[in-house]
């Protein structure tokens, strides 16, 4: 039902704003694996316009915004050549993006084009300073409160399971939190552990407060303490701009 009401959304966007859409799916706490029974939802999509819309002097709007039925449905687009242009850059929402377990309308060659190119785009730098960030900001959110929000809990627990992964392996972290734990070299125990927090978060609110725990809050610091001495060494990118841009050409011909 909800599913058929998102595509609904969708087909309305692009008969609307005269576009198609190449690729939509759910971003946020869905799509990450641990969502609350009040969870909204956060669609996410990459469309393109006609032809003729990208050969204007001047560029236009080249995002879509719609928060629909009381904001539960945050559907949000960006155009290709936008997309494009961030993926060049790493950008890590793209990158999570494409990934997601959770797709409402697809065209697969674009999602297999975009994927590959993807692959070449990733910049572990990038990306790790993206997930340290995130994790510091959410971690500086709670430092003095006990107990704090589960879902900032999970905010922090992705972002520096994230920073773990990408300085032990050169491939891009998983969208889902669970893929990313069975990825890594972590204890059962505490990979337990968060498997039943998991659980407890898809019974409560988003308002559930929850204690803090000293050996998840252990690891969590270790993760960030050992990004912040190795991070600056990773490598960048290795983004070949012909491939994309072709990519963007042909895309646009389909």
């Amino acid at each position: 039902m909800i599913d058929e009401k998102i595509k609904k959304y969708l087909t309305e966007i692009e008969n609307k704003k005269n576009i198609r859409i190449l690729f939509a799916c759910e971003s946020g706490s869905r799509a990450w694996g641990f969502p609350s029974p009040d969870s909204d939802y956060d669609v996410r999509f990459v469309y393109q316009h006609q032809k003729e819309w990208y050969l204007g002097l001047f560029e236009e709007n080249d995002t879509i915004e719609s928060m629909l039925e009381n904001n539960l449905f945050d559907i949000n687009g960006w155009d290709l050549r936008k997309s494009l242009r961030l993926l060049i850059k790493s950008n890590v929402h793209l990158l999570e993006i494409i990934q997601s377990p959770i797709i409402y309308k697809v065209d697969y060659a674009f999602l297999s084009g975009i994927t590959n190119i993807a692959k070449d785009t990733y910049s572990r730098i990038a990306s790790i300073y993206h997930h340290f960030n995130l994790a510091k900001k959410f971690l500086s959110e709670i430092k003095d409160s006990e107990p704090f929000k589960l879902k900032k809990l999970f905010y922090i627990l992705r972002s520096a399971v994230a920073c773990k992964w990408i300085l032990d392996r050169d491939d891009i972290p998983p969208m889902v939190l669970t893929d990313m734990l069975a990825g890594i070299d972590i204890s059962d125990g505490l990979k337990n552990r968060i498997s039943e927090l998991i659980k407890l978060k898809s019974t409560v609110d988003e308002k559930y407060l929850h204690p803090k725990e000293n050996e998840l809050h252990h690891f969590i610091m270790s993760c960030i303490e050992r990004t912040e001495n190795e991070a600056k060494t990773l490598p960048g990118s290795k983004a070949n701009m012909k491939e994309v841009n072709s990519f963007f050409l042909n895309t646009l011909t389909a």
